[in-house]
Protein backbone atom coordinates (compact mmCIF):
# COMPACT_ATOMS: atom_id res chain seq x y z
CA UNK A 1 0.00 0.00 0.00
CA UNK A 2 2.46 2.47 -1.09
CA UNK A 3 1.91 4.82 -4.03
CA UNK A 4 1.29 9.05 -5.20
CA UNK A 5 -1.38 11.07 -2.85
CA UNK A 6 -2.68 14.27 -3.86
CA UNK A 7 -5.78 16.76 -1.35
CA UNK A 8 -8.37 17.49 -3.01
CA UNK A 9 -11.50 19.32 0.06
CA UNK A 10 -8.67 18.70 2.72
CA UNK A 11 -8.44 14.91 2.13
CA UNK A 12 -5.17 13.44 1.05
CA UNK A 13 -5.83 10.79 -1.36
CA UNK A 14 -3.94 7.35 -2.18
CA UNK A 15 -3.82 7.26 -5.93
CA UNK A 16 -2.00 5.42 -9.54
CA UNK A 17 -2.41 6.78 -12.81
CA UNK A 18 -1.75 4.28 -15.81
CA UNK A 19 -0.37 6.44 -18.57
CA UNK A 20 -2.30 5.54 -22.19
CA UNK A 21 -0.81 4.60 -25.53
CA UNK A 22 -3.90 7.05 -27.07
CA UNK A 23 -3.64 10.27 -26.19
CA UNK A 24 -6.85 11.03 -27.92
CA UNK A 25 -8.46 8.02 -25.85
CA UNK A 26 -10.62 9.25 -22.98
CA UNK A 27 -9.67 8.57 -19.38
CA UNK A 28 -10.75 5.51 -17.54
CA UNK A 29 -11.64 6.43 -13.60
CA UNK A 30 -11.70 3.30 -11.40
CA UNK A 31 -14.32 3.75 -8.36
CA UNK A 32 -13.92 0.96 -5.79
CA UNK A 33 -16.60 -0.96 -3.53
CA UNK A 34 -17.36 -0.31 -0.20
CA UNK A 35 -14.29 -2.36 1.19
CA UNK A 36 -11.75 -1.68 -1.72
CA UNK A 37 -8.80 1.02 -2.68
CA UNK A 38 -6.47 0.63 -5.25
CA UNK A 39 -4.56 -2.46 -4.44
CA UNK A 40 -7.33 -4.41 -4.33
CA UNK A 41 -8.07 -3.71 -7.99
CA UNK A 42 -5.16 -5.49 -8.81
CA UNK A 43 -3.93 -5.53 -12.17
CA UNK A 44 -7.93 -5.44 -13.43
CA UNK A 45 -7.02 -1.24 -14.65
CA UNK A 46 -4.11 -2.34 -15.97
CA UNK A 47 -5.54 -4.89 -18.37
CA UNK A 48 -8.41 -2.57 -19.66
CA UNK A 49 -5.92 0.35 -20.08
CA UNK A 50 -3.72 -1.64 -22.26
CA UNK A 51 -6.48 -3.16 -24.26
CA UNK A 52 -7.91 0.13 -24.81
CA UNK A 53 -5.28 2.49 -25.15
CA UNK A 54 -6.99 4.99 -22.62
CA UNK A 55 -4.99 6.44 -19.30
CA UNK A 56 -6.43 5.27 -16.07
CA UNK A 57 -7.14 7.05 -12.70
CA UNK A 58 -7.22 4.83 -9.80
CA UNK A 59 -7.85 5.83 -5.85
CA UNK A 60 -8.68 5.41 -2.77
CA UNK A 61 -11.30 7.33 -0.92
CA UNK A 62 -11.30 8.72 2.17
CA UNK A 63 -11.09 5.79 4.34
CA UNK A 64 -9.83 3.19 2.57
CA UNK A 65 -6.34 1.85 1.32
CA UNK A 66 -3.12 4.43 2.69
CA UNK A 67 -5.67 7.50 1.78
CA UNK A 68 -6.72 9.73 5.13
CA UNK A 69 -8.61 7.44 7.44
CA UNK A 70 -11.69 8.23 9.15
CA UNK A 71 -11.93 8.76 12.37
CA UNK A 72 -14.51 8.17 15.35
CA UNK A 73 -17.65 7.50 14.95
CA UNK A 74 -16.50 5.88 11.64
CA UNK A 75 -20.03 5.52 10.64
CA UNK A 76 -20.69 7.75 7.48
CA UNK A 77 -23.31 10.52 6.55
CA UNK A 78 -26.24 8.74 4.77
CA UNK A 79 -26.00 10.94 1.84
CA UNK A 80 -21.78 10.24 1.85
CA UNK A 81 -22.47 8.53 -1.63
CA UNK A 82 -23.91 11.47 -3.20
CA UNK A 83 -21.28 13.75 -1.09
CA UNK A 84 -18.73 11.36 -3.17
CA UNK A 85 -20.20 11.45 -6.61
CA UNK A 86 -21.46 14.80 -6.36
CA UNK A 87 -18.62 17.09 -4.35
CA UNK A 88 -15.47 14.76 -4.15
CA UNK A 89 -15.65 13.37 -7.73
CA UNK A 90 -15.90 16.54 -10.01
CA UNK A 91 -12.63 17.92 -7.71
CA UNK A 92 -10.61 14.84 -8.45
CA UNK A 93 -11.25 14.84 -11.80
CA UNK A 94 -10.44 18.74 -11.98
CA UNK A 95 -7.28 17.59 -10.06
CA UNK A 96 -6.33 15.48 -12.77
CA UNK A 97 -7.26 17.65 -15.63
CA UNK A 98 -9.61 14.70 -16.88
CA UNK A 99 -12.71 15.91 -19.33
CA UNK A 100 -15.40 13.02 -19.87
CA UNK A 101 -14.04 10.31 -18.36
CA UNK A 102 -14.98 6.84 -18.93
CA UNK A 103 -16.14 5.47 -15.21
CA UNK A 104 -16.03 2.16 -14.14
CA UNK A 105 -17.32 1.59 -10.56
CA UNK A 106 -18.18 -1.44 -8.16
CA UNK A 107 -20.45 -1.84 -5.58
CA UNK A 108 -20.70 1.26 -3.65
CA UNK A 109 -18.53 2.83 -6.97
CA UNK A 110 -20.94 2.01 -9.11
CA UNK A 111 -23.09 3.84 -7.64
CA UNK A 112 -20.82 6.73 -7.06
CA UNK A 113 -20.80 6.43 -10.86
CA UNK A 114 -24.35 6.41 -11.42
CA UNK A 115 -25.10 9.17 -9.40
CA UNK A 116 -22.23 11.41 -10.68
CA UNK A 117 -23.09 10.45 -14.24
CA UNK A 118 -27.15 11.12 -13.86
CA UNK A 119 -26.74 14.34 -11.62
CA UNK A 120 -23.24 16.02 -11.49
CA UNK A 121 -24.03 18.17 -14.23
CA UNK A 122 -20.39 17.38 -16.12
CA UNK A 123 -19.91 15.17 -19.57
CA UNK A 124 -19.44 11.60 -19.01
CA UNK A 125 -18.25 9.15 -22.14
CA UNK A 126 -19.49 5.94 -20.69
CA UNK A 127 -20.03 4.29 -17.38
CA UNK A 128 -19.79 0.60 -16.86
CA UNK A 129 -21.35 -0.37 -13.46
CA UNK A 130 -20.71 -3.68 -11.64
CA UNK A 131 -22.85 -4.69 -8.41
CA UNK A 132 -24.24 -1.29 -8.52
CA UNK A 133 -26.38 -0.33 -5.16
CA UNK A 134 -29.71 1.52 -6.70
CA UNK A 135 -31.65 0.83 -3.03
CA UNK A 136 -31.48 -1.11 -0.62
CA UNK A 137 -32.34 -4.73 -0.58
CA UNK A 138 -32.63 -7.34 2.06
CA UNK A 139 -30.01 -9.38 0.56
CA UNK A 140 -27.94 -6.34 0.98
CA UNK A 141 -28.26 -6.29 4.74
CA UNK A 142 -27.71 -9.99 4.69
CA UNK A 143 -24.71 -10.17 3.21
CA UNK A 144 -23.20 -7.08 5.38
CA UNK A 145 -24.43 -9.01 8.58
CA UNK A 146 -22.74 -12.27 7.38
CA UNK A 147 -18.89 -9.97 6.40
CA UNK A 148 -19.62 -8.67 9.86
CA UNK A 149 -19.81 -12.01 11.65
CA UNK A 150 -17.09 -12.68 9.45
CA UNK A 151 -15.11 -9.98 10.64
CA UNK A 152 -15.37 -11.42 14.05
CA UNK A 153 -14.34 -15.01 13.60
CA UNK A 154 -12.12 -15.42 10.34
CA UNK A 155 -8.87 -13.79 9.16
CA UNK A 156 -10.82 -11.01 7.57
CA UNK A 157 -9.15 -8.47 9.44
CA UNK A 158 -5.59 -9.56 8.45
CA UNK A 159 -6.85 -10.07 4.68
CA UNK A 160 -8.22 -6.48 4.34
CA UNK A 161 -5.11 -5.15 6.49
CA UNK A 162 -3.22 -5.81 3.13
CA UNK A 163 -4.96 -3.20 1.89
CA UNK A 164 -6.07 -0.81 4.25
CA UNK A 165 -3.79 1.25 6.87
CA UNK A 166 -6.63 1.58 9.28
CA UNK A 167 -7.75 -1.80 8.13
CA UNK A 168 -10.75 -1.85 11.44
CA UNK A 169 -12.05 2.15 10.67
CA UNK A 170 -11.89 1.00 7.35
CA UNK A 171 -14.51 -2.14 8.15
CA UNK A 172 -16.36 -0.42 10.59
CA UNK A 173 -17.13 2.87 8.09
CA UNK A 174 -18.56 0.36 5.64
CA UNK A 175 -20.79 -2.00 7.93
CA UNK A 176 -22.11 0.43 10.95
CA UNK A 177 -23.04 3.05 7.94
CA UNK A 178 -25.01 -0.12 5.67
CA UNK A 179 -26.61 -1.38 8.69
CA UNK A 180 -27.65 1.72 10.23
CA UNK A 181 -31.15 2.66 10.15
CA UNK A 182 -31.20 6.10 8.36
CA UNK A 183 -29.05 4.08 5.23
CA UNK A 184 -32.02 1.48 4.30
CA UNK A 185 -33.87 3.93 2.46
CA UNK A 186 -30.96 4.67 0.03
CA UNK A 187 -32.80 4.82 -2.92
CA UNK A 188 -30.59 6.89 -6.33
CA UNK A 189 -33.04 5.84 -8.71
CA UNK A 190 -34.30 9.37 -9.43
CA UNK A 191 -30.84 10.06 -10.54
CA UNK A 192 -30.93 7.24 -13.33
CA UNK A 193 -33.12 9.31 -15.92
CA UNK A 194 -30.23 12.03 -15.82
CA UNK A 195 -28.01 9.48 -17.15
CA UNK A 196 -27.39 9.90 -21.16
CA UNK A 197 -24.16 8.43 -21.78
CA UNK A 198 -23.95 4.42 -22.73
CA UNK A 199 -24.00 2.52 -19.41
CA UNK A 200 -22.75 -1.45 -19.03
CA UNK A 201 -24.37 -2.77 -15.96
CA UNK A 202 -22.77 -6.04 -14.68
CA UNK A 203 -23.42 -8.30 -12.55
CA UNK A 204 -22.89 -11.94 -10.66
CA UNK A 205 -25.53 -14.18 -10.61
CA UNK A 206 -24.68 -14.92 -7.16
CA UNK A 207 -24.14 -11.67 -5.87
CA UNK A 208 -24.55 -12.03 -1.97
CA UNK A 209 -24.88 -8.00 -1.77
CA UNK A 210 -28.20 -7.93 -4.14
CA UNK A 211 -30.18 -9.39 -7.25
CA UNK A 212 -30.91 -8.62 -10.29
CA UNK A 213 -33.63 -5.85 -9.99
CA UNK A 214 -30.95 -3.90 -9.37
CA UNK A 215 -29.74 -3.97 -12.88
CA UNK A 216 -33.29 -4.20 -14.38
CA UNK A 217 -33.83 -0.63 -12.39
CA UNK A 218 -30.56 1.07 -14.76
CA UNK A 219 -31.40 -0.55 -17.47
CA UNK A 220 -34.66 0.89 -17.64
CA UNK A 221 -34.54 3.74 -16.33
CA UNK A 222 -31.08 5.70 -17.96
CA UNK A 223 -32.04 7.71 -20.98
CA UNK A 224 -29.15 6.56 -22.41
CA UNK A 225 -28.00 3.03 -24.17
CA UNK A 226 -28.01 0.42 -21.55
CA UNK A 227 -26.44 -2.91 -21.73
CA UNK A 228 -26.22 -5.40 -19.39
CA UNK A 229 -24.74 -8.46 -18.18
CA UNK A 230 -25.03 -11.32 -15.68
CA UNK A 231 -22.30 -13.92 -15.40
CA UNK A 232 -23.17 -17.37 -14.23
CA UNK A 233 -21.59 -19.06 -11.40
CA UNK A 234 -19.92 -15.57 -10.24
CA UNK A 235 -20.70 -13.57 -7.36
CA UNK A 236 -20.18 -9.75 -5.70
CA UNK A 237 -16.75 -9.02 -7.60
CA UNK A 238 -17.07 -9.77 -11.24
CA UNK A 239 -13.62 -8.30 -12.14
CA UNK A 240 -12.21 -10.30 -9.44
CA UNK A 241 -13.75 -13.76 -10.09
CA UNK A 242 -14.03 -13.62 -13.73
CA UNK A 243 -11.98 -10.93 -14.97
CA UNK A 244 -11.71 -12.76 -18.92
CA UNK A 245 -15.27 -12.16 -19.34
CA UNK A 246 -15.74 -8.64 -17.36
CA UNK A 247 -12.32 -7.83 -19.62
CA UNK A 248 -13.97 -8.76 -22.87
CA UNK A 249 -17.67 -7.21 -22.41
CA UNK A 250 -15.97 -4.10 -21.34
CA UNK A 251 -14.18 -3.84 -24.88
CA UNK A 252 -16.68 -4.90 -26.58
CA UNK A 253 -19.36 -2.10 -25.08
CA UNK A 254 -16.42 0.29 -25.78
CA UNK A 255 -15.65 -0.80 -29.13
CA UNK A 256 -19.53 -0.72 -29.94
CA UNK A 257 -20.43 2.84 -28.02
CA UNK A 258 -17.39 4.78 -28.44
CA UNK A 259 -16.35 4.31 -31.61
CA UNK A 260 -14.64 7.57 -33.24
CA UNK A 261 -14.96 9.21 -29.83
CA UNK A 262 -12.62 12.06 -29.31
CA UNK A 263 -10.28 12.31 -26.14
Amino acid sequence: MTGSSFTVLDQRLEYRWIQGLDPAAPPLVFLHEGLGSVSLWRDFPDRVAAATGCPALIYSRRGFGGSEPLTPPYRRPRDYLHHEALAVLPRVLDHFGLHRPILFGHSDGASIALIHAGGAGRPVAAAIVEAPHVVVEPETLTGIRAAQAAWHTTDLPQKLARHHHHAEATFRGWADTWLHPDFHDLDIRAMLPGIRCPVLVVQGENDEYGTVAQVDAVVRRVSGPADSLIIPQCGHSPHRERPAVVLDATLTFLDRQLAGLDG
